[in-house]
């Protein structure tokens, strides 16, 4: 077909006018035609003929490599910060493993661990949160707000208060978040995971985990509450080294996991009816998404105890510098896991040598934070 043959507003704007009107005239454009690429998008793979093309959302790419940015500079702090201060340069040379004796000392042995644990239960706790929130269409109902970090603490103390197994905590409170999951589930039947119904389900159970914890504690002897107590409160000295490797472990799976139900997330946050018509198996994409959050909220706390704030801000920091088309996943995991390295490093320095737990740290940060949540107007995700 040539030109001429064409419309007079085709043969106007001459080819140009083809290719943009292609669909009205029934005309496919070029297999190696160029296609542009929705606006805050960059395309990979530019050609129609090349296969598979892949949308990359430009705000995301900044977002996520400035908090990984932000999270080392954050984590050489860390290391750097103390009751005994050391050069940045100096840390450098110790992880390397050079460099003065009792520098690598104090920055692998003492400081490293910590900080390692600090960045896996500040990301688990994020990534649970934002899945949980994304769940319930409902930006309070995180993994502490809604009793799963007070059953799975309840049921890590009873551990640590019946037995010393050291593996005993991860798998007594992977038991524990699961038992209030299902408890909160069952006691909003009816609204299933959205309203306030499961919100006020889930304070309910929290609290009744809440006092369980507390009654073993009073009824065992002073020194087995005290092993016990930073359970209780969210610490980082409550850590132990099969808990941290079995959670990263599980925080790479869940992440992987996660990535993989981007797409379902965002359909999530629509009604039932818009997410089925998109086809989204609703059913099993929520009982895939519960089960994610609970278990990652369970080894997070088998590590650090109850830090329920964290899934609460880190998903609002994120949210707030990301777009509301997608579910941010990656940028929620990286600025919980920069929460809880921040929030233990003031622990550790601010009233030192006092050390605040990090639990009560985030505990007052995020009480201020939950109510300017409930202040604040609600962003539209349309």
């Amino acid at each position: 077909m040539t030109l001429r043959w064409l419309k007079p507003e085709f043969r106007k704007h001459g080819a140009a006018a083809l290719l943009s009107n292609d669909a009205s005239m029934g005309i496919a454009p070029p297999e190696d035609a160029p296609v542009k690429s929705p606006r805050g998008y960059w395309r990979w793979g530019e050609r129609r003929g090349g296969g598979v093309s892949i949308l990359i959302e430009q705000r995301a790419v900044w977002v996520n490599s400035g908090l990984i940015i932000v999270l080392m500079l954050a984590c050489t702090a860390y290391l750097s910060l103390g009751s005994v201060i050391l050069d940045p340069r100096d840390v450098v040379k110790a992880l390397a493993g050079q460099g003065d004796i009792m520098t690598g000392f104090m920055v692998q042995e003492l400081r490293l661990p910590r900080l390692v644990a600090a960045c896996l239960t500040g990301g688990a706790f994020a990534l649970a949160g934002i899945l949980m929130q994304t769940l319930a269409r409902n930006r309070l109902a995180t993994p502490g707000i809604i009793g799963i970090d007070n059953g799975a603490t309840a049921f890590a103390v009873a551990s640590v208060v019946g037995m010393s197994v050291s593996l005993a905590p991860s798998a007594m409170a992977l038991t524990g978040a699961v038992t209030a999951a299902v408890l909160t589930f069952g006691l909003a039947a009816g609204s299933g995971t959205q309203g306030y119904r499961f919100i006020v389900a889930g304070i309910g159970v929290g609290a009744v985990f809440g006092a369980i914890t507390q009654l073993l504690l009073a009824r065992v002897a002073i020194d087995t509450a005290n092993a016990a107590y930073p359970w209780t409160v969210g610490s980082l000295n409550a850590r132990s080294g099969g808990s941290v490797q079995l959670l990263g472990i599980g925080l790479a799976l869940g992440f992987v996991a996660a990535l993989t139900l981007a797409r379902s997330l965002t359909v999530l946050r629509f009604s039932e009816a818009t997410a089925s018509g998109l086809g989204v198996n609703t059913s099993a994409r929520r009982i895939q998404i519960l089960l994610l959050s609970v278990a990652l909220t369970a080894l997070a706390v088998a590590v650090a105890g109850p830090v329920g704030m964290v899934g609460l801000i880190g998903p609002e920091i994120a949210r707030a510098l990301s777009t509301p088309r997608h579910v941010p996943v990656v940028a929620a995991t990286l600025a919980g896991a920069l929460v809880m390295v921040l929030s233990d490093l003031a622990g550790r320095t601010l009233l030192a040598p006092i050390e605040l737990p990090v639990g009560i740290v985030t505990a007052i940060i995020g009480g201020p934070w939950l109510l300017w949540i409930l202040m604040r107007p609600q962003r539209s995700h349309a």
